[in-house]
């Protein structure tokens, strides 16, 4: 496979300064909409957590999560400094574990889904999609596997697994919050897709439904291989993915790593604000 990188910067340049803008808007939503859902989940954990306080530990959140390796330190930080407020240690970060799980199967499920779509018509398609579904099941076997035996076999242990079945049960499968969390996730998710439609749209990429629903199919796949966590934001691995994708599709590698670059450095401006939380502090919820 060649990549042209003078093509990647000429397709970089069809992005316009408005759609870049208005993806950055949509960023915002994504965050008020996260932090949302973070406040929800910590309250059905009878934790306090203050709408404003949580937007404001958010784009902490997602700044750090833009600039540290992994892509998770920033949600670790936020469930350790809201532990300090609330007192509530482990339900603290049980909230943020349940929250982002919930965005996870919901994103999961939508890149399947789109993924299988996709390769039921690009027949070339269909390994890459088969092996990131494969791996997306593989962690969560390995996920129910390891915590089964801690609660199986380490007596220590036991309690604490018993206590996250009691939360993920209390914060995410029972009613209301099921139909709540899958809702404010499928925004989320939405919001991710989103971004790149409009930077797609300022590129010209995006020329009738059938090119739509390609290009958010792909775009899923990408989200699905920047949850990997073995880079920073992202970087490298998303880039990776959309030149092995897009020719697969029949589309150009260049369009692909264009619209993943953009992607890339709109969600970083869109976290800059969470500097401001770095320079100023950890100021209590009350």
């Amino acid at each position: 496979m060649f990549l042209d990188v003078s093509e990647v910067w000429q397709e970089l340049a069809r992005f316009s300064l408005p759609m870049l803008l208005a993806a950055m808007v949509i960023s915002v939503l994504q965050v008020l909409v996260s932090a949302w859902r973070w406040r929800y989940t910590a309250a059905r954990l009878a934790i306090l957590l203050p709408f404003v306080v949580a937007v404001r530990e958010y784009y902490l959140a997602t700044f750090l999560n833009q600039v540290l390796p992994g892509g998770v330190l920033g949600d670790v930080n936020r469930a350790w400094r809201h532990s300090l407020d609330s007192g509530a240690r482990l339900g603290a970060v049980h909230a943020v574990m349940i929250e982002r799980l919930s965005g996870q199967v919901v994103m999961i499920s939508v890149a399947l889904g789109l993924g299988t779509w996709l390769a039921m018509h690009q027949g070339q398609a269909a390994g890459v999609v088969a092996d990131l579904g494969g791996v997306a099941v593989a962690v969560v076997a390995v996920v129910m596997i390891a915590l089964g035996v801690v609660g199986r076999f380490w007596a220590p242990g036991r309690g604490y697994v018993h206590a996250l079945r009691r939360d993920i049960r209390l914060a995410l499968l029972s009613w209301p919050a099921i139909v709540v969390q899958l809702s404010s996730s499928a925004l989320v998710v939405a919001t991710y897709l989103g971004v790149f439609a409009l930077l797609a749209l300022a590129a010209g990429y995006l020329n009738g439904p059938l090119e739509v629903l390609v290009l958010m199919a792909l775009c899923s796949l990408l989200l699905l291989a920047m949850a990997v966590p073995v880079s920073v934001a992202g970087w490298g691995v998303r880039e990776g993915a959309a030149a092995l994708l897009w020719p697969l599709a029949g589309l150009p590698p260049e369009q692909g790593v264009a619209l993943s670059v953009g992607y890339g450095l709109a969600v970083l401006v869109s976290s800059l604000p969470g500097v401001l939380f770095i320079v100023r502090g950890r100021r209590p919820a009350g």
